[in-house]
């Protein structure tokens, strides 16, 4: 006998309140997740409609105390049990409790009300209303008279401004609303970062290559089976324009669409001319929206006020009810993945929404994931191709300036000579300049400044980091050195850590180019709403002339005058103790490289690195991602990393050290017997990165082998072991696919 845990309210608050009921043998092959049913509920046995979210051979109650389920609603399954059906898979396919994916799936629904703004306006012609005016002088209506005059004036007015500046009460304006003098206009308070661009612009015109790219994209998508398109363009190809075109066509069929963006404030100029393009049509999501901000979001798409829904990973999800389109821009970013139980990622989970609701999947970027030319490759996916920048742009010069080189010659600053002089070149032409630092991940690699000689795992072939007891740590394996004092290559006193700041190449800056105005753009200068557009528009509108940040400052802006990029210390993500580092390190490049040149001048941008060799710096300085793709597979393949294999990751964290280690180590030994015959590689287990956190340790186990399936196999497994295992208590486990 099977049976089904049935939610009937679904709202955030109601979630984790399921009721169990039989299944009647006939339905037995129907049940699944997502299911809407019929059931008797409370007392009375009234008839209700749930949704199923889980089916199991195991009763929580006596048999005798459980209802069985009526039978299969024959309504059309809705939005919400489409919902939970993609919160079933991935509970599968990610490793989480029902209720967590649930809550991350499911619109948040608030009792806050709608927050509005109010607007008086005239009904009446200014004629009209000045004959009342004159009666209501007569009868000595004197705040009704200084309403007026106001509207008369302005012909429309702010609620609440109007009711304190004038002192008037809400009555005064009812009773001139029951005349027909005015009415009073309610509109949601929405797209607050966004708001001052909500206009209409005429639809943007395709280029050649940028209609052959909606053609092709259009005939895949006429197929009886179409795959998902990857949309590769070189940066200022114009594939927001594709976009565009691509949301219109699914608008006039009657469906809606949802844009997946990495982060809004991070790509606001796009925003913009989403918001000028649509209209009222546009919904807007970030991380800095409240709880009932984002709860309004949600609620204009379902019902009907916004039919483009744009924003982060958790946009994915948002209420549609005829969803035809999704769309994620600058597919490769890291952000897509979640770092919180679900640890979904969006990619994946968009192709399973669009399979559910009948929709198509767009991915975009200049410089897309491993994981995408490999599906493309393979067939899964299909890849369209944009070769060239909009109105035949030249891509930026890249020039590379070995940092070793500099050293020999007495430059220890954070400048090269082939930076400096570009830098002054430029602010004489007056045009502004980029300069980023490349802080992604973690700088606890330790290089040699004289000769790039790089320590590295002899098992694992990523860089090892230095931690603050001065042991070098692998974070895959466990392996550990002692520190070097001098390079075990060249023997150079140079080896060590890199330390350096934003701030300090600002300070650098400004002493070198004491006439320059500079921004800084990091953590520090952005910690309020809104603060990352204000300095990207107040460097857009020439208010400074070079802009330094970290890689926030490369993602998909466009800035006329920036015609010199510069990046500082390249090498910082190449080396993260990440199988990954060279990927990152390219995309990030290239996408910097990409931000020089946009307009009629022609770009420059210089690489400054101690590795000029790599072939991930050299594959960006030639803007050759097929180069770069070729040389990482053949890596991935060698090391059996993925997309060639598949990688799960079993994160664990205790505030008992002693009870997290042997907890792991059994944890490990379970696994070699789970395994079987089947040829799984399992690593670890060992320390996290950063191994404690708030007074968690936290370590990690990996496991490899080539199909998914077995690696979720091995999930469900042990999450069977751990439940039954009164050793793991007080243990937070997480699963963790293909970071």
């Amino acid at each position: 006998m099977k049976f089904a845990d049935v939610i009937v309210d679904i709202s955030a608050q109601q979630l984790d309140r399921k009721f169990q009921y039989r299944i009647p043998t006939m339905l037995e092959q129907n049940i699944r997740p997502g299911v809407q049913v019929e059931a008797p509920f409370g007392k009375g046995n009234r008839t209700v409609v749930g949704y199923v979210i889980r089916v199991t051979d195991k009763p929580d109650y006596e048999l005798e105390k459980m209802k069985f389920i009526q039978g299969i609603s024959q309504k059309k399954q809705s939005l919400e049990g489409r919902l939970i059906e993609l919160a079933s898979w991935i509970r599968e396919n990610y490793g989480c409790t029902m209720l967590q994916a649930l809550k991350t799936v499911l619109p948040v629904r608030q009792k806050n009300g709608r927050r509005t703004n109010r607007t008086i306006v005239l009904k009446l012609s200014k004629e009209e209303a000045a004959r009342i005016l004159e009666e209501e002088k007569r009868r000595s209506h004197t705040a009704r008279v200084r309403l007026l005059e106001y509207l008369i004036d302005d012909g429309s007015v702010d609620y609440a401004a109007c009711l304190k500046e004038l002192n008037l009460s809400a009555t005064v304006v009812r009773a001139l609303e029951r005349m027909g003098v005015l009415f009073v206009e309610d509109e949601s308070d929405f797209l607050s970062p966004f708001q001052e661009h909500k206009r209409e612009m005429p639809f943007p015109e395709l280029t050649e290559e940028q209609g052959r790219a909606v053609d092709e994209i259009r005939e895949e998508w006429r197929g009886d089976a179409p795959r998902p398109v990857l949309l590769h363009g070189v940066t200022g190809s114009g594939k927001t324009v594709v976009y565009m075109s691509l949301i219109s066509a699914m608008l006039e069929q009657g469906r809606q669409v949802i844009l997946l963006v990495p982060e809004i404030a991070l790509t606001y100029q796009n925003v913009q001319r989403f918001c000028e393009c649509f209209g009222k049509d546009v919904a807007i999501i970030h991380s800095r929206l409240s709880q009932g901000e984002r709860a309004e979001q949600f609620g204009r798409a379902a019902r009907g006020e916004a039919r483009i829904m744009i924003g982060p990973r958790s946009a994915l999800f948002a209420p549609f009810p005829s969803l035809g389109l999704i769309i994620v821009d600058e597919e490769q970013e890291s952000s897509y993945h979640s770092e919180m139980t679900p640890r979904y990622h969006a990619r994946e989970t968009a192709v399973e929404r669009a399979r559910l609701e009948g929709a198509r999947v767009l991915f975009g970027s200049a410089t897309p994931s491993m994981e995408s030319r490999y599906r493309c490759e393979t067939g899964e996916y299909r890849e369209v191709r944009m070769s060239r920048r909009f109105g035949s742009r030249g891509l930026a010069r890249v020039k590379i300036t070995d940092m070793r080189e500099e050293l020999r010659k007495g430059n220890r600053s954070m400048l090269g000579g082939e930076l400096r002089r570009s830098l002054a070149e430029c602010l004489e032409r007056g045009e502004q300049a980029m300069l980023f630092l490349n802080r992604r991940g973690y700088a606890g690699f330790v290089s040699c400044r004289t000769c790039g000689y790089v320590v590295k795992c002899p098992h694992c072939d990523v860089s090892m980091t230095i931690h603050k007891h001065g042991r070098l740590v692998c974070h895959y394996c466990g392996h550990e050195t002692t520190a070097f004092h001098s390079c075990p290559s060249c023997g150079s006193p140079y080896i060590g850590g890199f330390r350096a700041g934003t701030q300090q190449v600002e300070e650098l800056l400004l002493r070198e180019f004491p006439q320059a105005r500079v921004l800084r753009m990091d953590m520090d200068t952005t910690r309020h709403k809104n603060d990352h557009e204000k300095l990207l528009r107040a460097f857009g509108e020439g208010r400074a002339d070079i802009l330094v940040g970290t890689q926030m400052i490369v993602k998909g802006h466009d800035f006329p005058m920036v015609t010199l990029v510069g990046a500082l210390a390249a090498d910082l993500s190449l080396y993260t103790g990440d199988y990954r580092g060279a990927e990152r390190t390219f995309q990030l490049l290239t996408q910097a490289v990409g931000r020089a040149g946009r307009a009629d001048r022609p770009g420059v941008a210089v690489i400054q690195t101690y590795h000029p060799e790599h072939y991930a710096i050299q594959a960006a300085a030639r803007q050759d991602d097929d180069i770069f793709y070729e040389e990482e597979l053949g890596y991935r393949r060698l090391m059996g990393y993925p997309p060639v294999e598949n990688l799960l990751a079993i994160h664990a964290s205790s505030a008992d050290e002693l009870r997290l280690n042997t907890a792991m180590e059994y944890l490990k030994r379970y696994l070699f017997r789970a395994t079987g015959r089947e040829k799984v590689q399992i690593i670890g287990p060992a320390d996290e990165a950063v191994s404690k956190v708030k007074d968690m340790y936290r370590k990690v186990i990996y496991i490899k082998h080539r199909t998914y399936g077995t690696l979720t196999r091995l999930k469900d497994k042990t999450e069977q072991y751990v439940e039954i295992n009164n050793g793991f208590r007080g243990i937070y486990i997480q699963y963790d696919f293909n970071a």
